[in-house]
């Protein structure tokens, strides 16, 4: 949904506007649904392991701001895989695999938004009554996208505005009523691996910064513009998401936000605010999610037309229904559906994470191979493909050691049906096997 505010003319988009872009992108979704996930990892030192993930984005930050200065396109993750590995299984294959993250984060979404849904009405979210509320926004999504995207595209500036408000409010409010009692008698301590497992979870709740390189072909200086819109945002939304979370280990504890994964925050809003401030908590949550999975149902749908019309799929995906939308849509979002079924909300939060945190460090290691024409630093690409696998493999321990062999299995799973895919398409219409094809040779 965010893309489709950047279809102006070239210059028309500044810092302000580009910042906000990323702000919108990134907030919202994730923190509403994941704190108390990571909390059972963390302790208290959640905010600790907010941090720690911002820090870890940053880079992944600095690599595309060169990468969408070099190349100021909407491919976003997608053409910088094509333009790092050239136009081979190994991209393709990635790119396939990061359609099933992004599906996967909109289950996550999709859940969260059950969640909150339940907590305002005062139901226990049992189940059957979850699943049907999460099923039920996707389908409210997909009939928006047909019908009138547009205008829920046009109300993005003032559904930001909306959440913003509020947070700030929880956290003018609970920063002046809070004390530190939780903090100090919380029995949960992770230690470090707990602190960045959990970091490595909340990694999902920064990856929307990438959709700042969309604008980059509508500012009038991307080289100056582009980097300062990425770090401006990405720093407000750390800012946000630290301070949210001291608010919420100071306002209700470890162990409140652990018994109340899923809607911490409506809790902690409710210690705040009394019934009022769990009302609009729980409102702003829903707004979040159900924004969430619009606008990610947007740019998955726009995905798979991208990879669809460079053939690493079927182009049947971005072809028109007759009765609108794309069949890449109705694909997405029964998948979506599917996902909602089988995996609970630390599932799908867990293997979002996991997604990005892989497809981010390819990211970067396709970008070593431009390092010529970007003039990026080495030793950051560098440092960012050692962060980003770090936690990945933290966190992918962390599913193995608790026991969740549906959740590990799964992202196994998904890579080689991804790689498969490709592989299968790509024999069918006689097209390159080789894994990377050198940069010279694509002309992309």
């Amino acid at each position: 949904m965010m893309n489709k505010q950047t279809n102006s003319k070239t210059g028309t988009i500044g810092v302000v506007g580009a910042t906000a872009i990323g702000v919108g992108g990134m907030m919202g979704a994730g923190l509403y649904t994941l704190l108390g996930l990571a909390a059972k990892s963390a302790g208290v030192w959640l905010p600790v392991a907010f941090l720690i993930g911002g820090l870890v984005a940053a880079f992944s930050v600095y690599s595309y701001s060169k990468l969408g200065m070099k190349y100021p396109d909407r491919g976003g993750a997608a053409q910088f895989l094509v333009k790092g590995f050239g136009d081979g299984l190994l991209a393709g294959g990635l790119n396939v695999f990061q359609y099933f993250g992004w599906i996967i984060a909109m289950a996550l979404y999709a859940t969260g938004f059950a969640e909150y849904a339940c907590q305002l009405m005062g139901r226990q979210n049992n189940d059957w009554l979850g699943k049907m509320i999460s099923i039920g926004i996707v389908i409210v999504v997909v009939i928006l996208n047909l019908f009138g995207s547009q205008q829920v595209a046009r109300a993005q500036t003032a559904i930001i505005a909306f959440e913003l408000i509020i947070l700030l409010a929880f956290i003018g409010v609970g920063l002046s009523q809070a004390h530190m009692a939780p903090m100090m008698t919380s029995t949960v301590h992770g230690g470090i691996l707990g602190i960045l497992s959990a970091a490595g979870l909340l990694y999902v709740t920064y990856e929307g910064f990438g959709v700042v390189t969309n604008a980059a072909g509508n500012m009038k200086n991307p080289q100056k513009q582009l980097p300062m819109a990425l770090f401006l945002s990405l720093g407000i939304v750390m800012a946000i998401y630290i301070i949210a979370s001291v608010v919420v280990i100071m306002t209700i504890g470890v162990h409140g936000a652990i018994a109340n994964q899923g809607h911490v925050l409506a809790i902690a809003g409710k210690v705040l605010f009394g019934k009022i401030g769990m009302v609009l908590i729980s409102i702003a949550a829903l707004v979040a999610t159900a924004s969430a999975v619009n606008s990610t149902m947007f740019g998955d749908e726009n995905l798979a037309i991208r990879i669809a019309k460079i053939d690493e799929i079927p182009p049947k995906f971005g072809a028109m229904t007759k009765i609108g939308g794309t069949w890449g849509l109705f694909f997405t979002s029964l998948m979506v559906c599917l996902f909602v079924v089988i995996f609970p909300l630390a599932s799908v939060g867990e293997m979002a994470s996991l997604a990005f945190l892989l497809v981010y460090a390819m990211v970067n290691v396709g970008h070593l191979r431009l390092i010529r024409q970007t003039g990026a630093n080495r030793w950051l690409l560098i440092g960012s493909i050692i962060l980003n696998f770090a936690l990945f493999a933290l966190l992918f321990a962390q599913t193995i050691i608790n026991g969740e062999v549906l959740t590990w299995l799964s992202v196994i799973a998904l890579l080689i049906i991804s790689f498969g895919v490709e592989f299968t398409w790509r024999k069918w219409n006689h097209q390159d096997l080789a894994w990377i094809v050198s940069v010279k040779q694509d002309h992309r």
